[in-house]
């Protein structure tokens, strides 16, 4: 039985016997769950996914569909989606226009749930689907999110973990609202707070950051994330860095807050300094000011300028991206619906 972790923030409340609250209906009528999968080029993947999967849901005893969102896939990955509906009807695909990135492949597959519940992973197996299991016991006892812990992270490099360690600690460092570690998207949702999440709406998306956000009654389940089975990861350290950033500009403004004390210590010290070489002037008299510590004067003030412009251009670029509103994705087609 995996392990549980409480939310430090968060208190766990059961569920009334509400007419709307289908865990009040319990054993009386059958909750519905979907699965929502993003594929991106994972043709290697597939039948091994579903054939776990699908052994999984049958001990589940669970009404359920798979709703697959293909976002801009160049090899055979849509194909083989549609064999799996072809053999299954409970397999639902959505076929983006082009690749829109998994965090909009993923409001897409969200936006299409009507379960009573909904389990978001990824397709490449290193999220377990045995762990559903455990997700769908304790949403049954009353949590309304249930996310999967990483147990350890012995498999990846020493530089992704100091990395994913800092990233962390600066995002709940900055932000008002906290997220645990070594969670990723790998999760349970109740209804309700599938509901909540499409309210936000905004086109720069954290989804780790909007999942923790809308709240709700959770508990995190231990579990060990697997090795990918086949193809090669879409993460680099280039877009994980651009992840991170967008994480922690969408969700806090303190950048910019800091760059204003920045510049009264800046320019108090150089009041101080000015007063100081004034003074000195007319007790010493004049003397030359040597091209050294002007040099250093000139950059040092050159980089602040240009580091505190790079912030708020990167929260301008995000406010030029919302007023847009250009839509989060498009889709070419949807079977199954």
């Amino acid at each position: 039985m995996a392990t549980l972790k409480a939310a430090s923030a968060e208190t766990v409340s059961l569920r009334t016997s509400d007419d709307d609250d289908v865990l009040g209906k319990f054993p009386f009528a059958a909750p519905s769950i979907d699965i929502v999968i993003c594929f991106h080029n994972e043709e290697d993947t597939i039948e091994l996914l579903f054939d776990r999967l699908r052994a999984v849901l049958r001990e589940c005893a669970i009404s359920w569909r798979v709703i697959c969102v293909n976002d801009g896939s160049t090899d055979r990955t849509l194909e083989l989606l549609v064999k799996q509906h072809e053999h299954d009807s409970r397999v639902k695909i959505i076929d983006l226009s082009r690749n829109f990135g998994k965090e909009q492949a993923l409001t897409a597959g969200l936006d299409a749930c009507d379960a009573d519940a909904v389990v978001c992973m990824d397709a490449d197996l290193q999220d377990p689907p045995e762990t559903i299991k455990d997700f769908i016991q304790y949403w049954r006892q009353g949590y309304e999110v249930v996310y999967g812990v990483r147990a350890r992270r012995d498999r990846d490099t020493l530089l992704k973990r100091a990395t994913a360690d800092l990233f962390y600690r600066a995002f709940n460092l900055l932000s008002n609202s906290s997220i645990p570690r070594n969670v990723g998207d790998f999760r349970l949702l109740d209804r309700k707070a599938v509901i909540a999440l499409r309210q936000l709406q905004e086109r720069n998306r954290f989804m780790k950051g909007l999942f923790n956000w809308v709240g709700f009654s959770r508990i995190g389940v231990d579990y060990h994330r697997e090795m990918r089975i086949a193809g090669k990861t879409k993460w680099n350290y280039w877009r994980l860095w651009n992840f991170a950033l967008d994480g922690i500009t969408s969700f806090t403004t303190l950048p910019l807050r800091v760059w204003v004390y920045v510049g009264v210590i800046t320019a108090l010290a150089a009041f101080v300094y000015a007063s100081f070489l004034v003074v000195r002037t007319l007790i010493l008299g004049v003397d030359v000011p040597g091209y050294a510590s002007l040099m250093v004067a000139v950059l040092f003030m050159g980089g602040i300028q240009l580091l505190s412009l790079g912030i708020l251009g990167e929260y301008v670029g995000r406010l030029y991206n919302e007023a847009k509103g250009r839509p989060l994705y498009l889709v070419r087609h949807r079977i199954g619906f």
